[in-house]
């Protein structure tokens, strides 16, 4: 961490160069002692990436930034409050602490924070970047969570842990036994040190697979932001043994969906043939595979099995994704695809179809965008169709 960065000079050239390109930047080099060109991009860069996924960072002066990659795999703002809202107490260990958003954040609902990180250098700039957001009760401790755990006596309200989705051996990874920390092999070790343990994991974790893994899972929370899954959070209880809820969030600009269910409940679908308006539910209900529940809770009619769309004659005006006014729906073929679809371009969405939307766009013509929301599925027959829409007015 060089803190030559920290000067009130370096620090007002980085904000007023946070739009500049950055290969000029690197081939002007730096007129700063003891500062290299590569350092000061290294900040603009960061900086800029955290303009809308940490802007309290962003906003605060002498805030001290890690290379991109850290930025990249940190918690945003948003998904970090969220986070902090499910738990509260004495005492927190964050033994992957990282940059510290969750910490950050957790600090506003416990008494007492323990970051652990081992890079040092990561470490040493949450502490300084705590001390600049003018947080004093995180602790920060250069060194494995676990190593800590296990040289300490001490029991906590919570520990949270954000595992590494990356191996050296494997690459990315799908389970979290291949997770490092390696979550499953140490429950029983981290339950003697809390009843508590929230996981963050990657939405490319299979949300089954994980259960399998783990044990007392209490809930299961999928968060996304603007429609797009970021993380999937597991609350375990020692000694749990009730049914799993699950809620789904998705927040929006200007408001949040959620959607909550019992796991493994037993519902009786009804199918039917496209009506007046067509529902899509959104990232985090489709992650969560609340197929069937979303259906029975809006008394929706879902088109097949396998493509979770959903349809009514009234419209829903609270449902938790998009709504759609159907225009017409026809069987698919090529050539009636050619005489039915009258516009030059509209939105192209496929579900459980055999063609991608790339192969179906080559094969109308249309262009990306426009009003026009075409949806390529199946029915309850099994017959390949296609709907037409158009988004209805206060949707």
């Amino acid at each position: 961490m060089n803190k030559l960065l920290l000067s009130s000079e370096v620090q007002s050239f980085i904000k007023n160069n946070i739009n500049t390109d950055i290969n000029k930047l690197l081939l002007k080099g730096s007129s700063f002692e003891g500062i290299s060109a590569q350092e000061l991009v290294t900040q603009i860069i960061s900086k800029k990436k955290s303009e809308k996924k940490l802007p309290t960072w962003f906003e605060t002066e002498g805030i001290f930034y890690p290379p991109k990659l850290n930025i990249e795999q940190t918690s945003s703002e948003i998904t970090a409050a969220y986070k902090s809202n499910l738990l509260k107490g004495n005492s927190l260990i964050d033994i992957t602490g990282g940059l510290g958003i969750d910490c950050f954040y957790f600090s506003k609902k416990f008494r007492k924070i323990i970051h652990c990180e081992m890079n040092t250098d990561l470490s040493e700039i949450a502490n300084y970047n705590f001390k600049q957001l003018q947080v004093n009760n995180i602790e920060t401790i250069a060194k494995n969570g676990l190593s800590y755990l296990e040289n300490n006596n001490e029991k906590f309200d919570c520990i949270y842990i954000d595992p590494s989705r990356r191996s050296d051996i494997k690459g990315k990874v799908f389970l979290l036994k291949d997770c490092v920390p390696n979550v499953p092999e140490n429950l029983e070790f981290l339950f003697s040190k809390s009843n508590t343990i929230l996981i963050k994991n990657s939405p490319i974790l299979d949300i089954s697979s994980t259960l399998e893994e783990l044990k007392f899972v209490k809930e299961i929370h999928v968060v996304a932001v603007k429609n797009e899954v970021k993380e999937l959070l597991f609350l375990l209880k020692k000694d749990f043994k009730g049914e799993i809820i699950i809620k789904t969030i998705n927040h929006l600009t200007t408001k949040n969906q959620s959607f909550n269910f019992t796991r493994g409940c037993e519902i009786d679908t009804e199918y039917g043939e496209p009506l007046t308006y067509l529902y899509e539910p959104n990232s985090a209900i489709l992650k969560a595979g609340a197929f069937d529940e979303i259906a029975k809770e809006y008394s929706l009619f879902k088109l097949h099995k396998h493509s979770h769309l959903y349809t009514s004659e009234k419209k829903i005006l609270d449902f938790p994704g998009r709504i759609f006014n159907i225009v017409k729906t026809f069987d698919y073929n090529k050539k009636r695809l050619k005489r039915e679809i009258k516009e030059d371009k509209a939105n192209v969405t496929t579900r459980n179809f055999p063609k991608s939307v790339e192969q179906l766009r080559k094969e109308t013509k249309l262009k990306d965008g426009g009003d026009h929301y075409i949806f390529f599925t199946t029915n309850i027959n099994n017959k390949l169709i296609v709907i037409e829409c158009k988004k209805p007015e206060n949707a």
